[in-house]
């Protein structure tokens, strides 16, 4: 990314990409944790977690709890040194196979012109970090785990990056860089509605694909 110029300089121009179903063709948290734990663990997580699972299911429960519980119920207790090993598998084996090409290519078109990108998702940054590094990205704001004494508690540090809280991390992430004193021109790529807040952030928007096109009421 080029560096921040100041107000009244060339605006800078962000790209911000959504990972499941954006850059990736489907969801990547469940096949994670399936590859990771195995059958057994896995499942058994997702009893553990499945009164909280259902509850988000039936909007009861928000996302931000119905995901913490499966977090705990399938990290909590996984060493450091694991889960490193888990994600290194993940990104070069198992990733791969799942980009979704056009976006991937939008991707590359921003890097070439020097336009800042950014990875803004909710997935866990256990793995998400890792495939900053494969895609070369500016940033990575997701959803962070904790850890204690080299361990996983399965616990939340950050809200999940989710809805406007993909806004609010995006916003603060440009602040933290000085582009709050610049203008700035934003492209946005989501493909669900927990990407729609972002996506009404942005000065060009596609949602799975296809120009985005604001409801009336915030146009």
């Amino acid at each position: 990314m080029h560096e921040v110029g100041a107000a009244g300089e060339a605006p800078v121009v962000v790209a911000a990409f959504d990972f499941d179903g954006t850059l990736t063709r489907r969801d990547t948290l469940l096949p994670y944790l399936r590859r990771s734990l195995g059958w057994p663990r896995f499942l058994l997580a997702l009893l553990r977690s499945s009164p909280w699972l259902a509850a988000y299911a039936c909007r009861l429960t928000s996302n931000h709890r119905a995901k913490a519980r499966l977090l705990q119920a399938s990290l909590g207790g996984c060493s450091v040194a694991q889960i490193e090993r888990w994600s290194a598998d993940f990104v070069a084996q198992y990733l791969p196979r799942q980009w979704q090409e056009e976006t991937l290519a939008r991707l590359r078109w921003h890097q070439q012109q020097g336009h800042g990108c950014v990875i803004v998702s909710a997935s866990p940054g256990i793995y998400l970090h890792g495939v900053g590094e494969v895609l070369r990205m500016d940033a990575v704001l997701c959803t962070e785990l904790e850890l204690r004494e080299g361990t996983l508690t399965g616990r939340m540090t950050t809200c999940n990056c989710h809805g406007e809280e993909k806004v609010l991390r995006l916003q603060a992430w440009l602040a933290g860089r000085g582009v709050s004193a610049a203008p700035v021109v934003l492209h946005a790529y989501g493909d669900s509605r927990g990407d729609v807040p972002l996506l009404n952030l942005a000065d060009y928007a596609h949602y799975q694909g296809q120009p985005w096109v604001r409801p009336p009421a915030e146009q």
